[in-house]
């Protein structure tokens, strides 16, 4: 069978394709675009894991033209392997690991609180919390001044749009001004933060800056750019198809409120059942045997995350959501050198909000049917309007 990315059935649910796909081969070849498939859990942790599979940037062409996308690319740690990632990973998580992402959890359980408790009914989940709440806590970690925070989630919204399958003309040109703003306010930034240095990561990450093994000015701003990008999207998307799945099983939510210690539990099944990333390619640099399939020196592969975390040869009842999971291996953070450095925080997060919105009603039902955004790399809803009118 041959997936149709664009197709807006596929968009809506991709799990039946997905298990179809991964009962026909835990590899096969997409020919659309020339990529092979990793479909199965064994596999698509393979692909992850597999050292001689790589991110090996290579600069979209035409070069000029694409400059304030390819900066941000080439010096960031995603798109780099071993020795470059070794160092640019190393001295970030120096970094992040200053902030003790552990003792943000009180500050974030309030501010969760306190957005729910402004919030109307019915109201937004994605604009009235998790989009918020995930920016402040990004933005408070890496140094970012409160007035200027609105001015994240756009840039960052227009730039992961290029890691669709395929984009419009005027989604590409978006991108290019977001990457061009966003590089040029983290570079004032820094600035300010080296003449002034505050208890922040940006302030780190210009620290960082001195010694033999020490970020360039670009590294910097790629960096926090990745952070920021990363920090917040996959957590807002992971709370609005998580709370969706979770209010679509009333069993699972009552044995939720019923036991509230299932939390971090519920948390993990929600980043399972529907991931907010779906694919991430890596590139052969070696012969390598994923499966049965032989992926040639230059052939790229997909790991499939959603089709991987329902594999009914590692879950158990997998299109079942089931808040007691455990184990629970799913795959959402990524595995091996990529891993998602942000994956404490994100759980954090995560857990807080979930946290607050059983404690803000003692009902909770879909206002309406939310709507897909019309992606599949990145899953995420338009909106999620929600109300706590038991009716």
């Amino acid at each position: 069978m041959v997936i149709d990315f664009e197709d807006p059935d596929f968009i809506r649910d991709p799990y039946p394709a997905l298990a179809r796909l991964r009962e026909q081969a835990p590899v096969s070849r997409h020919e659309p675009t020339g990529r092979w498939l990793a479909a199965s859990h064994a596999t698509a942790d393979a692909v992850l894991r597999d050292r001689r599979l790589g991110r090996f940037w290579r600069d979209r062409e035409p070069a000029e033209w694409w400059e304030p996308f390819n900066l941000l690319h080439r010096n960031q740690m995603m798109e780099n392997e071993p020795p470059d990632h070794t160092r640019l990973r190393t001295l970030v998580a120096k970094a992040f690991g200053r902030g003790h992402v552990e003792r943000l959890r009180p500050a974030v359980a309030a501010s969760a609180a306190e957005l729910l408790s402004t919030a109307g009914d019915p109201f937004d989940l994605l604009t009235d919390l998790a989009e918020p709440l995930a920016v402040t806590v990004i933005a408070e970690l890496l140094g970012v001044p409160a007035v200027d925070r609105h001015r994240l989630r756009p840039w960052s919204a227009a730039i992961v749009r290029m890691y669709e399958v395929s984009r419009t003309p005027e989604a590409e040109q978006e991108a290019l001004t977001a990457c061009r703003e966003f590089a040029g306010y983290i570079r004032a930034l820094a600035a300010e933060r080296t003449a002034h240095p505050e208890d922040d990561l940006i302030s780190h990450l210009v620290a960082a800056r001195d010694g033999t093994d020490r970020l360039t000015g670009d590294e910097l701003v790629a960096s926090a750019i990745l952070l920021l990008n990363a920090g917040h999207e996959a957590s807002v998307n992971a709370l609005g198809g998580g709370l969706v799945a979770l209010l679509r099983h009333p069993d699972q939510l009552a044995r939720l409120r019923a036991d509230r210690a299932l939390v971090p539990t519920a948390i993990e099944e929600m980043i399972r059942y529907d991931p907010p990333l779906h694919l991430f390619v890596r590139t052969a640099a070696a012969p390598v045997t994923i499966g049965d399939v032989t992926i040639p020196p230059g052939g790229e592969i997909a790991a499939l995350l959603g089709a991987a975390n329902r594999d009914p040869a590692v879950f158990r009842d997998p299109d079942t959501f089931d808040v007691t999971r455990t184990p629970n291996p799913h795959l959402g953070f990524g595995a091996g050198l990529h891993f998602c450095l942000g994956a404490p925080l994100a759980r954090i997060e995560l857990q807080a909000a979930l946290s607050a919105l059983l404690d803000h009603a003692p009902a909770l039902h879909l206002a309406t049917e939310p709507t897909h955004r019309p992606t599949f790399v990145l899953r995420a809803f338009t909106a999620v309007h929600l109300t706590t009118d038991p009716a």
